[in-house]
């Protein structure tokens, strides 16, 4: 078992990862002094550890079509039928959206009680359950409403990725490809529960160094821009981790259009994602112009586009990137039908890999 820890000026937790991890569960409850819990779960019953106080279990569904404020209300009202208060818990069992949805309305409720993310899929253990950020979409974009809540701990129970679909685990696999542009080491030929604590290391000390994404915590987003909108675009067919692959290759794409990295390192951005058998090509149906009105809607776009980008001094928010250059590199972007996207196979040896995990 790994421990990474996460210290902040007025809360810690600690992010464990190994196989079992969540039978840590009951401790951590005890820790916190919680008299009852409600655990909402995207995983069947018999995955969902004992929580050692009085349960409330509710069911769950892993999908950006879930990721609403309207799943919010529910929980939340859920919640005041159970009579949680703020000296209880509430825990998420389940992907990136589960653990999404449930932080934010942990949040929210009674203006934030505990939570302890459980996440089950390779993307939220690398990604959506480590921050301390939740938020929802609204129909003009992604993850458009939410707030910062961090979590009391994180259980990575490794276990919980044997039940994953090859899909699901090439998803996780882009977050772990983007980590290579933004200051890991090389992860490729690592077991995965070791790129996995690599990049939560990662994520963990950028976090610490930047909680409200006010400067060095935008590079997290790298990849993310175009991923988003990509997300978007094709109404979720494209899969985050697969939309943020095609976004690594479109930055560093982009990067070089701006003189900012030379061919090489142009280059290294296809090969990482080539490497983890993730798609790099847009999708033949997502037409340049309707993307760049989606990338103004990006969080990080105050006046105007702005991309994480690699440069002399490693990865960095690059604001106001003229549009026509941008319009250019999309332009020269590969592209393939969506169809082949969406159904492509893993190939190379690290989504082989972590297909046997």
């Amino acid at each position: 078992m790994a421990t990474v820890p996460l210290r902040l000026d007025d809360h810690a937790y600690d992010v464990l990862i190994g196989p079992g991890v969540r039978a840590s569960l009951t401790d951590v409850v005890r820790r916190l002094g919680a008299g009852r819990a409600v655990v909402v779960s995207a995983r069947p019953a018999e995955w969902v550890p004992d929580t050692g106080v009085e349960t409330l279990l509710l069911r769950a569904r892993d999908g950006e079509r879930d990721k609403t404020l309207a799943t919010v209300e529910a929980l939340c009202g859920e919640f005041v039928r159970f009579g949680l208060t703020r000296s209880d818990v509430v825990v998420s069992c389940g992907g990136g959206t589960t653990t999404d949805v449930v932080g934010l309305a942990a949040a929210l409720y009674h203006r934030g009680v505990p939570v302890v993310h459980l996440p089950t899929s390779l993307l939220a253990q690398v990604d959506a359950s480590v921050g301390g950020k939740t938020a929802v979409n609204l129909s003009a974009g992604k993850n458009l409403v939410g707030a910062y809540w961090q979590p009391s701990a994180v259980l990575c129970d490794t276990d919980y990725l044997t039940t994953l679909p090859r899909r699901e685990l090439l998803n996780g696999l882009g977050e772990i490809a983007r980590c290579h542009f933004i200051g890991a080491a090389d992860l490729r030929g690592l077991p995965l529960v070791e790129q996995i604590t690599a990049s939560v290391t990662l994520k963990a000390r950028i976090v610490e160094a930047d909680e409200r994404d006010t400067g060095v915590r935008h590079i997290l987003n790298y990849g993310h821009t175009l991923g988003h909108a990509l997300e978007k675009a094709t109404d979720y067919a494209l899969r985050h981790g697969e939309a943020v692959a095609v976004g690594t290759v479109f930055a560093g794409r982009l990067a070089g259009a701006l003189g900012r990295i030379g061919p090489a390192r142009v280059a290294e951005h296809q090969d990482v994602v080539a490497y983890y058998g993730l798609p790099a090509a847009l999708p033949a149906e997502a037409e340049p112009a309707d993307l760049l009105r989606l990338m103004r809607h990006d969080k990080k776009a105050i006046t105007g586009l702005a991309f994480a980008l690699d440069g002399p001094h490693g990865a960095e928010l690059v604001s106001d990137v003229p549009p026509e250059v941008v319009a250019r590199v999309l332009e020269r972007m590969p592209r393939a039908p969506l169809a082949d996207l969406v159904g492509a196979a893993a190939t190379g040896a690290a989504a082989n890999d972590a297909a046997r995990t």
